[in-house]
């Protein structure tokens, strides 16, 4: 059974890695090794090539990340790493993840698998960069794209992925966000009034924005128009709260979609037993599913 601290922690998707500098990044050399080996292994396979679906390469590194440990909750240690309300460090490991980094990290290597040359851990931590933070920008802890709708939001705003809510039939949930506000104590961060009042100014301008949500019992009807490698959100009725867990699209042998993740009770990064419309409904108080397609 998950404690409640588990819980707060899985459903903040706070975006767990061991972050720079050093003093927490402990195994730079193994991730650094894994990010060479995992792009090779896409260039060998083809899978950078312009014409292929960002989607699909993403999904081979996942492939390659399974068995990978969970680890919850290192990026809100952002204050013993060197960082600063105003101004976090950036997290990014490929040898530990939680939902929401294993989400990012293999886009990152897609993404990275794609530039000239030799992979490098910075263009790497652009990649992250680029999708965690509003805009593209790392500023401080409101900068991070706490609630993954926003996440997909922002991500569609800046072309690096399209919403597949609308064409997939989603119904627009329009509950205001307030999770993080409300439990102020399950972030460390929000101690400072500061941050405080910053997220809760960004739940507010959130309000009347729509989330796309397929609902459960719609999704044996769409699982077969998904891709491998779009982004799964999964949607929930948690009062203040958009999703519980993130995860990609994978497609076996036989056809059957399924879900590629890295889950809490699990404690590796794993390909579901279930099929996507079995697994979703199985999820207390899940309400759907969000759907996301990288974009090159």
């Amino acid at each position: 059974m998950r404690t409640r601290r588990q819980f707060l922690t899985e459903v903040s998707l706070a975006g767990a890695a061991l972050t720079w500098p050093r003093r927490l990044h402990l195994r730079a050399d193994d991730d650094l090794a894994r990010l060479t080996a995992w792009v090779t292994t896409l260039r060998q396979e083809g899978l950078d090539a312009a014409g292929v679906a960002l989607g699909r390469a993403a999904a081979r590194a996942g492939e390659l990340a399974v068995g990978t440990p969970y680890v919850a909750g290192t990026l809100e240690e952002y204050l013993s790493a060197g960082g600063t309300p105003d101004q976090e460090p950036l997290a990014a490991s490929l040898t530990r993840f939680d939902c929401v980094t294993l989400v990012e990290g293999t886009m990152a290597v897609a993404r990275t698998a794609r530039r000239a040359g030799a992979p490098t851990w910075a263009a790497f931590g652009e990649e992250v960069t680029r999708m965690r933070y509003r805009d593209g920008r790392r500023g401080g802890y409101a900068s991070r794209l706490h609630y993954f709708s926003e996440w997909i939001r922002d991500g569609a705003r800046r072309g690096l992925v399209r919403d597949l809510g609308v064409e997939l039939g989603g119904s627009a949930d329009t509950r205001p966000l307030r999770f993080m506000s409300a439990h102020r104590a399950s972030y460390p961060a929000l101690a400072d009034d500061r941050q405080l009042h910053a997220i809760a100014a960004r739940e507010l301008a959130l309000d009347g924005l729509p989330r796309w949500v397929i609902p459960t019992g719609r999704i044996p009807l769409i699982a077969g128009q998904l891709q491998p490698g779009d982004v799964l959100a999964f949607a929930t009725s948690i009062e203040g709260l958009d999703v519980t867990h993130t995860a990609l699209v994978h497609r076996d042998a036989g056809g059957e979609t399924r879900v590629l993740h890295a889950p809490l009770s699990g404690g590796t990064v794993e390909i579901a037993a279930r099929a996507l419309p079995d697994y979703v409904s199985a999820i207390r108080r899940a309400t759907g599913i969000l759907v996301a397609r990288p974009l090159v």
